[in-house]
């Protein structure tokens, strides 16, 4: 197993953060444990920024001719999946990949560029990740997962081995997906969730066993 550096291949150790709310917070806060430089951050809604920010830049949307897209890399530390995406389409920047000093990662998990991995996470081995996902606290990822771009995986989220996700989904707190399944792009997996059949497209699935209970195709 492996604990990842949060600047990984990368020269400098200083980074930008967009999004100033919950999970910028947990962000900056890995980054500050790892001994890493948060040199600016920037929201879209400086008003409605977490308390603990102060001097928050203006984002991109508010300011799509001056933005200085050159510079540090970036982190996107927004937890909602559709903006994220939406704001690495704007960004012209290059991006980090960041863990907490807690997270056990298995050196043969390839790890997107953007994406986040909160304290106490496991990823067991053959694991893919895509880019800007997040892994939230405690959540147990095992063998030969596949987990494509914008996926949030909430805490205490457990995904058995040679399971497949696709882009976009959410899997709420405390769910369970058995082994061998298959999730869909843009789906909701409601919190404690246990998953035992495949999950087609745009699905909001709850309960255990868990049962689709609407299709929502508005991405």
């Amino acid at each position: 197993m492996k604990k990842l550096n949060s600047i990984e291949a990368v020269s400098q150790n200083k980074v930008r953060i967009y999004g100033a709310g919950g999970h910028s917070q947990i962000i900056q806060s890995i980054f500050k444990q790892n001994g890493d430089i948060v040199t600016e951050i920037f929201d879209d809604c400086p008003s409605n920024s977490h308390t603990n920010f102060k001097n928050i830049t203006i984002g991109i949307k508010l300011n799509s001719n001056c933005f200085p897209h050159k510079g540090y890399p970036f982190i996107i530390g927004i937890g909602d999946n559709k903006h994220r995406k939406d704001i690495s389409k704007l960004l012209k920047s290059k991006y980090l990949k960041a863990a907490h000093s807690s997270a056990i990662i298995d050196s043969s998990v390839k790890l997107g560029h953007g994406t986040v991995v909160y304290a106490g996470a496991v990823i067991q081995p053959n694991a893919t990740i895509g880019e800007h996902v997040i892994i939230n606290t405690l959540a147990s990822v095992d063998h030969d997962n596949i987990i494509d771009n914008f996926v949030h995986i909430s805490p205490n989220v457990t995904l058995c081995g040679l399971v497949t996700i696709g882009e976009g989904t959410h899997v709420g707190a405390g769910a369970i997906v058995i082994p061998n399944i298959k999730i869909g792009k843009w789906c909701i997996i409601g919190a404690g969730a246990v998953v035992i059949r495949d999950v087609p497209d745009y699905s909001i699935v709850v309960g255990n066993p868990g049962k689709i209970i609407k299709t929502n195709p508005v991405f």
